[in-house]
């Protein structure tokens, strides 16, 4: 019978239109379809807030915390780095506020007042992997620091959501300040700059806290596309094009209230540094080598530890007149590094050494440490042959005892021991290293190692040997273009080993009370056994006192036209 009845029913129904029976079951359908909603809407709200509670915000990768040792000269102008990777934190307050106002402006205008993630970025991304679409980048400043320092660069949907979670959660447990901060310092700016302290220096040679406006404006528009504008100030279609997005974030920016509109009415387009360097930058090598060494010492640490550890080297070097020198010897005519003769190679050693203090103004160990990484200037074993007659008749105390019977001292020994001289007598012990700091506390303070070796007899002796072979310092074109009258050297003294036509070393000294200068011309060829060298003689046309005679004399004008 109910079976009856169950067909019958059936039949009837198949008797009423479908338009009648949706009519009179929609209300009931709508329901249930509701009720489907709100339980997935309460189940995926669920599974948030259970992943948002589970979700812990990672530590930062090693290479994004780690930081380089940066090395300036006795100015503060940038000398160069060690460390694997080029980065120096610094914190917020020395990032001048319209720097930071810039980079919001042309990475997340909401940054101050939103989520620290942004709904229509997230949207793009999930749309990009479902549909196997270009990947799509966070766009909020949160979420490029997660993924920049945080997460890895795997690019899948199960991360992304994983970005926004944590970027959600940093939003929520740290401030505004601190996630600008942590961006800043790890942000990648072309040129090899993680941060904004390293590309502060790499592209305007200036720490972050003296960057201007159009400055800071140029590095927030170099984030876009750090690779490319990279070369910005050397190629012109990349210049033109980073201009043209500097102008729009200093628009925004003047639209935000950032600045005012006469900043912006007053702001130029900033120079760059010439990328890539020039030939100057490894030579600078050379100094570094030094003067790593030296700060490791200080410190009690290794170099590896030294080139790590995110301090800043004060150095005694003037940067200046380094490259001036650089640039001196290319232009000598026996000097160059270059091969003269079968198997002989040329080197050419300055030092400049302040007398009484023992400073080293000037170290000058090669042409290319690329291709020879070995320091002429402090290393090189040069043949003292009659550079230290002079110092024959007067007894000599430590450290300049066994300078006298070395048969190859230092190019930076032998200037100490004249610069005890100009000193009336004062030793003092070279060094490179003025102080070292780091977060703002200096570490070390250099303080002048002297003692006093030589009375005025003796000194009046040295001088007077050495005023023998005085020789009148000539004038050279460089020379003439110093914008200041240098100082009358006290005493100009050239010696070395070998004579004649059979010159192997050269040296050539001038100094007066305020400096030292020593000049060091050698030759050396391949020994019997492997991996020696041996004295070579030195090239006879032009000739090589005169070419070093000539050398220091323009250096010393570079030097003393600098300071006197």
């Amino acid at each position: 019978m109910k079976h009856r009845i169950r067909t019958r029913a059936r039949a009837h129904l198949r008797r009423i239109p479908l338009r009648l029976r949706l009519r009179r079951t929609r209300g009931r359908l709508l329901r249930r379809l509701l009720i489907a909603v709100l339980l997935l809407i309460a189940s995926l709200c669920t599974a948030a807030v259970v992943a948002y509670r589970l979700t812990d915000i990672p530590e930062p990768h090693p290479e994004t915390v780690t930081q380089s040792t940066v090395f300036v000269d006795d100015k503060g102008s940038y000398l160069g780095r060690r460390g694997p990777v080029d980065r120096q934190e610094v914190p917020l307050s020395q990032v001048p506020r319209y720097v930071q106002d810039a980079v919001i402006a042309a990475e997340n205008r909401s940054f101050r007042t939103d989520d620290g993630v942004s709904p229509r970025a997230i949207a793009r991304a999930v749309l990009a992997s479902l549909t196997g679409g270009e990947h799509q980048g966070g766009s909020t400043i949160t979420q490029q620091y997660v993924k920049n320092a945080l997460l890895s660069p795997e690019q899948s949907l199960s991360r992304k959501a994983h970005e926004a979670l944590i970027a959600i959660k940093l939003d929520r447990t740290r401030s505004k300040d601190d996630i600008l901060a942590g961006y800043l310092n790890t942000v990648y700016f072309g040129r090899g700059s993680a941060g904004i302290q390293a590309a502060a220096r790499n592209y305007f040679g200036v720490d972050t806290r003296n960057l201007t406006v159009s400055q800071g404006a140029a590095l927030a528009a170099i984030v876009n596309i750090p690779s490319y504008y990279e070369k910005a100030g050397s190629d012109p279609k990349v210049t033109a094009t980073l201009k043209a997005r500097w102008a729009w974030v200093l628009d925004a920016m003047a639209t935000s209230g950032a600045i005012t509109p006469k900043q912006r009415a007053d702001a130029t387009f900033p120079a760059f540094r010439f990328y890539p360097p020039g030939t100057t930058e490894g030579q600078r090598q050379y100094m570094i080598d030094v003067a790593a060494q030296e700060a490791a010492d200080r410190l009690g640490i290794s170099e590896d530890q030294l080139a790590r550890g995110g301090y800043t080297v004060h150095t005694t070097f003037d940067l200046a007149l380094q490259d001036a020198t650089t640039e001196a010897v290319k232009n000598l005519k026996t000097g160059r590094d270059s091969k003269a003769g079968k198997g002989t190679t040329l080197h050419t050693a300055v030092v400049a050494i302040k007398p009484g203090d023992g400073a080293v103004r000037l170290l000058y160990g090669g042409s290319d440490y690329a291709r020879q990484p070995f320091n002429d200037a402090v290393g090189g074993a040069v043949e003292a042959g009659t550079a230290l007659d002079p110092f024959g008749k007067v007894p000599l105390g430590a450290p300049l005892t066994d300078l006298r019977k070395t048969p190859a001292p230092t190019p930076l020994k032998l200037a100490s021991a004249y610069a005890t001289v100009a000193a009336n007598g004062v030793y003092a012990t070279p060094y490179t290293i003025t102080k070292i700091t780091r977060d703002g506390r200096r570490l070390y303070t250099a303080h002048p190692d002297t003692r006093h070796l030589l009375d005025e007899r003796d000194v009046f002796m040295v001088t007077a040997q050495m005023s023998k072979t005085s020789q009148a310092i000539p004038s050279t074109p460089t020379a003439q273009k110093t914008p200041r009258t240098p100082r009358t050297p006290q005493t100009s003294f050239t010696a070395g080993a070998g004579g004649g036509i059979t010159r192997r070393t050269i040296w050539s000294t001038t100094q007066d009370p305020q400096l030292t200068l020593t000049v060091a011309l050698f030759a050396d060829r391949p020994g019997k056994k492997k991996n020696t060298t041996v004295p070579a003689q030195l090239p006879n046309d032009p000739s090589p006192v005169e070419s070093a005679e000539e050398t220091a004399a323009q250096i010393w004008q570079l030097a003393t036209g600098a300071t006197g």
